[in-house]
């Protein structure tokens, strides 16, 4: 994924998962980078970032989506995410 608008370099949270983008009139799968973060100085919130690689997709501008979350929030988010992991971890035992 070339010319990249996030910055990814070691501290990057994930630098590669599989993803989907979905409109009206096209889906397509691609990688995409996904990242949690916040400020380093008087942070005020978590932000979660996902760029996809859109190299071949005409569909979709060059872009990278951007949730502004509350400490409450991403907690939340972050106990959801265990709790969908374990179930899948459960189902595939």
């Amino acid at each position: 994924m070339s010319d990249r608008l996030m910055r990814v370099n070691a501290y990057t949270t994930l630098d590669y998962v599989e993803a989907s983008a979905k409109g009206h009139e096209f889906e397509f799968d691609s990688v995409a980078v996904l990242n949690a973060t916040t400020d380093r100085e008087e942070p005020d919130c978590v932000r979660l970032q996902i760029e996809l690689d859109n190299a071949t997709e005409q569909h979709l501008p060059k872009h990278m989506d951007e949730l502004e979350l509350t400490p409450d929030q991403a907690r939340e988010l972050a106990g959801e995410l265990e709790t969908y992991a374990d179930r899948v971890e459960s189902a595939t035992e």
